[in-house]
C-alpha cells in the first residue's frame, strides 16, 4: 500500500513545490522507492520542473493532465486515462529517474475550480467532486510505494482533492509572522474536512523552510513553533529545515541536466538538508529509512516517535 502525503499551505512562496520535488528525487535515488508525484497546483510548477515542456504540451492537448480529470465531470464522456497521464521516469537528473513518475498539472486549471463551484454551488452537491482524483487514481497509485501531491496554496476544491486520497498532509512554513500566521485555519479547515468527508488523514507537521540563521524573527518563531506542537494540532516540527540558498532556488530549473542529486543540489548544506529530511519524513510515516552519511538516522518507523 502506497504512503500519500499532501503538501498543503493557504501562503504561496513557502517552498511547497521545491520541498515536493526534492523529497521524490531522494526517495527515489537514496531510498530505491517508487514515487509518483501528482501536481493539483494550477501555476504547474512541479510539471515544469519535472517534465519537458513540449512533451506537457502535448500531453495537455490531448487530454492527459489533471484539469482533464476535472472537465471530465462536465461530461457524459471520460477523457482522462490515469495511466496515459502519467509521465515515467520524470526529473532532469540524468534524464529522468527511473521510479519517479509525474501526474501533470493543466492549464486553466484555476478557471476550472472557479466553474466547479458555479455548477455546484452547496456543499452537499460538492461532496462527489471531492472524491474525483481517489476514484480515478486509488487502483493505479497501488503501484506506488510513496504518492507526494503538491496543493494549491488554497484549501479549495482542487487541495481538497488531494486530501481526500492522502493519509498525511504536511506544511512547509517560512517561520515569519505572514507565513505561520494561517496555521491554525490550515488546521481547523483540514479538522473540518475530515469530520465532513470521512478522510483518514493525519498531520505529518510543519517543515520550515527558507530559513535564515541570522534572522532573529526566524530564530524565535521556530522555538515558537516547536512549543506544544502536539497541542496546537500540527503535531511536530520536524527537527531539519530548509536554510535559504540559491542552489536550492537553482535545483528546480528543468533546463539543466544534473548527473546526480549532489550535482543537483550542490554537496553542501542543500543536499544534506534535503537528504536528513527525507529520512525524517520517511521514519514518520513507516518506511525503511536506509544509511545516509549523515544526519537524522533511523530504521523502519511507527508513523510516530512523540
Amino acid at each position: 500500500m502506497p504512503v500519500t502525503i499532501s503538501l498543503i499551505n493557504m501562503k504561496g512562496g513557502v517552498g511547497k513545490t521545491s520541498l515536493t520535488i526534492a523529497l521524490a528525487e531522494f526517495m527515489t535515488i537514496e531510498h530505491g522507492l517508487k514515487v509518483l508525484v501528482i501536481d493539483l497546483d494550477p501555476q504547474a510548477n512541479a510539471t515544469a520542473c519535472l517534465m519537458d515542456l513540449e512533451e506537457w504540451k502535448r500531453k495537455n492537448m490531448r487530454g492527459q493532465t489533471i484539469m482533464r480529470l476535472f472537465m471530465d465531470s462536465f461530461q457524459e464522456w471520460q477523457v482522462f486515462s490515469p495511466q496515459e497521464a502519467v509521465v515515467k521516469n520524470a526529473s532532469n537528473i540524468r534524464g529522468g529517474v527511473k521510479g519517479l513518475d509525474l501526474m501533470p498539472s493543466g492549464q486553466e486549471l484555476m478557471d476550472l475550480q472557479d466553474s466547479l463551484m458555479t455548477v455546484y454551488p452547496d456543499e452537499e452537491g460538492r461532496t462527489d467532486l471531492v472524491f474525483l482524483l481517489r476514484n480515478a487514481i486509488l487502483d493505479m497509485v497501488q503501484n506506488y510505494d510513496i504518492v507526494l501531491i503538491d496543493c494549491p496554496p488554497s484549501l479549495g476544491l482542487i487541495t481538497q482533492n488531494g486530501l481526500a486520497i492522502s493519509d498525511y498532509y504536511l506544511i512547509p512554513v517560512i517561520p515569519e509572522a505572514l507565513s505561520i500566521h494561517g496555521i491554525p485555519q490550515i488546521i481547523s479547515r483540514v479538522n473540518r474536512f475530515k469530520r465532513q468527508t470521512g478522510a483518514s488523514l493525519q498531520t505529518l507537521g510543519l517543515v520550515a523552510t527558507r530559513y535564515r540563521e541570522q534572522n532573529s524573527e526566524h530564530v524565535s518563531n521556530m522555538a515558537d513553533l516547536r512549543a506544544g506542537s502536539q497541542k496546537k494540532g500540527y503535531q511536530r516540527v520536524f527537527e531539519v529545515f530548509i536554510r535559504e540558498s540559491s542552489q536550492a532556488a537553482n535545483a528546480v530549473d528543468f533546463r539543466k541536466q544534473p548527473r546526480n542529486l549532489r550535482e543537483k543540489y550542490g554537496s553542501g548544506r542543500t543536499y544534506s538538508e534535503y537528504q536528513q529530511l527525507t529520512s525524517e519524513v520517511l521514519y514518520y510515516v513507516g518506511k525503511p529509512v536506509y544509511a545516509t552519511d549523515g544526519g537524522f538516522l533511523a530504521s523502519a518507523g511507527s508513523g510516530s516517535r512523540e
